[in-house]
């Protein structure tokens, strides 16, 4: 369950002082090779983090070496000196394990607008390699600790693998609770896999993954400037995958870890899966989804267990037709699996939907195609509220 199960890798998570906790916040997975592969999605947010600026150009090759990442700060608008610590960050990882710098990944997450103290950064790279070199790096428990490490405001690692009956397998861990919203959803994600892939492939297939996973976890509509999901391939196990097969499986992973984000949402009482049905289109169907994801008024509902389906139809409304062409008055919904609502008009009593336990499932039948997509989301808390308006401090 980490991402230490693939052969060919390497992982640490030490303790270098970035956190006011003092907890774990520097974390190091290395591909050990004999394949140096890789493919990278990145936030889609204009205003991007440093560490974002220098991984892109890293992955202008497809070749990756290593991945350090941090949290206790996201280096973000921090200007020349924080481009220069990303850089120094790389180099100093570089150095340790003789790799090129060129070839490092760098990610960060924390507050925006603080510089990270490259002192103790620098001191977390030399714990980081130093641990990642002993023979107690390619366990489980090393791979647990380098997920422990990346955690902000999350209550508990994330990890996700999976073993193919063909001899390759994917192991995998995220970080993310907050900022939950998509291009790509807000997080940090590492994904590594000994399959034998080339990166035009592992591109291909983690485009593909992020596209009906990651990007369909909408929690609070606030997306994030340090965003980065990496798929890294190492090669070892020396079995070429069928990349449609492989796609399923890390498809597969990557669900396993937005529902994992999803059920760590700060503050959050309810996960709401938002299914629409019958779209003329996939994305016309995933619009309908989201506009219901981002009312606030849908979403205080179900945390005061109100099954209040009027509030469903009036963000749907709000989808302009060229996005989503569906009949305003001819749309069911269920909420739990009772049909509250038929064409528009009252169906069975909402009385009857139980909504006091965590989960909750909102069917939207638009009655207009064939398509049918789900998005994921939380209801909006009092805890919500009060832990975004006291983070900074």
């Amino acid at each position: 369950m980490s991402v230490t199960l693939p052969a060919g890798f390497a992982a640490a998570g030490v303790t270098a002082g970035l956190k006011k906790s003092g907890g774990l916040d520097l974390a190091l997975v290395q591909n050990l090779g004999p394949l140096q592969n890789a493919a990278t999605v990145f936030t889609s947010n204009r205003c991007q983090a440093n560490p974002v600026i220098w991984s892109t150009q890293v992955m202008s090759d497809g070749r990756v070496s290593a991945i350090v990442l941090n949290s206790g700060g996201a280096n973000c608008y921090t200007g020349s000196i924080g481009f220069q610590t990303t850089h120094a960050t790389a180099e100093a990882v570089a150095a340790r394990l003789d790799i090129s710098s060129g070839d490092v990944l760098v990610c960060s997450t924390g507050l925006i607008g603080e510089q990270l103290n490259l002192d103790l950064v620098t001191a977390g790279v030399l714990d980081a390699t130093t641990a990642i070199k002993t023979d107690a790096a390619t366990t489980p428990e090393a791979g647990l600790l380098a997920a422990q490490a990346i955690m902000t405001t999350d209550t508990r690692p994330k990890q996700a693998a999976h073993e193919s009956a063909a001899g390759w397998s994917i192991g995998a861990m995220a970080k993310g609770a907050g900022m939950l919203a998509p291009g790509l959803a807000t997080m940090l994600v590492v994904i590594t896999t000994d399959a034998v892939l080339e990166s035009a492939e592992l591109d291909t297939a983690l485009h593909a993954a992020t596209r009906v996973t990651f990007d369909r976890l909408d929690s609070d509509g606030c997306m994030s400037t340090n965003d980065t999901v990496s798929l890294l391939c190492s090669g070892a196990s020396g079995v070429t995958a069928d990349l449609t097969e492989f796609t399923a499986a890390l498809i597969d992973i990557c669900r396993d870890l937005t529902l994992q984000l999803q059920g760590d949402a700060e503050g959050a009482a309810h996960d709401v899966a938002i299914t629409v049905t019958n779209a003329v289109s996939d994305d016309e169907a995933v619009a309908v989804a989201r506009a219901v994801s981002r009312s606030n008024l849908f979403k205080s509902a179900i945390f005061g267990n109100d099954p209040n389906w009027g509030r469903v139809l009036a963000a749907a409304g709000t989808v302009p037709v060229k996005d989503a062409a569906f009949d305003p008055y001819g749309i069911d919904v269920a909420i739990n699996g009772v049909q509250v609502c038929t064409a528009g008009e009252p169906d069975q009593p909402r009385d009857l939907v139980d909504l006091t336990g965590r989960g909750v499932t909102v069917l939207i039948d638009l009655h207009a195609g064939s398509e049918t997509a789900t998005l994921w989301t939380n209801d909006l808390t009092h805890d919500y509220v009060e832990e975004n308006s006291a983070y900074s401090s």
